[in-house]
């Protein structure tokens, strides 16, 4: 299923129809500041064993990643000092993945590695998305880094037609970019760039 949301004025009637299937512990693809992502309820772990299934990810090996609507209730989800959190206020919204030392109040499934990566994107149908779920948005990319380019990662039609069997909707939110978040490795109480993506780090 296709659902068209414009970034500017997301319909209502339209998200909630999201809303409804993320609720239900669905699965979606939708556009972020960066690349087009696969998410769900974050705290639906029926729904992240899922996405974890169709992307082929250990979560016991792979840090999960989280997108929220802003930084106000971060620390619910994940442990971070007065130093980080000023870094992530400079920087966010924007095309950042921060990993964190993960708090109790998620799902065991996070926790094996006890690190969740953080994003507040400056996308608003995203954003938009996560706030009115009220829980994070899991998030991962459609496509593994060297599977990035091509029409079938920026085109939400081809992306449906795709991935379409497999996820409960496709968001259009338009064409979406090839450059993946830069995240940024704060767990250590140092700051490190693991990889280096879309932005730069405001320090």
């Amino acid at each position: 299923m296709l659902i068209r949301l414009y970034e500017q004025n997301p319909n209502q009637r339209e998200v909630d129809k999201v809303i409804a299937i993320l609720r239900d512990g669905g699965i979606i693809i939708y556009p972020t500041d960066t690349i087009y992502a696969m998410g769900c309820d974050a705290l639906n772990v029926r729904a992240v064993e899922k996405i974890c299934k169709i992307k082929g990810i250990n979560p016991q090996k792979n840090s999960l990643a989280i997108i929220c609507p802003d930084l106000s209730n971060i620390s619910e989800y994940a442990k971070v000092n007065n130093t980080v959190f000023k870094l992530m206020k400079r920087n966010l919204p924007g095309p950042f993945t921060f990993i964190l030392n993960a708090t109790n109040n998620l799902p065991k499934i996070y926790k094996n590695r006890k690190e969740v990566g953080i994003r507040v994107p400056d996308n608003n149908i995203t954003l938009t998305l996560a706030r009115e779920l009220g829980n994070p948005l899991l998030t991962t990319s459609i496509r593994d880094s060297e599977q990035w380019g091509g029409d079938y990662s920026v085109d939400p039609e081809l992306i449906e037609e795709e991935y379409g069997h497999e996820v409960d909707a496709v968001i259009d939110g338009g064409y979406g970019g090839l450059e993946p978040s830069t995240i940024v490795n704060c767990t250590a109480g140092e700051v490190e760039i693991v990889r280096q993506g879309k932005g730069v780090l405001i320090e």
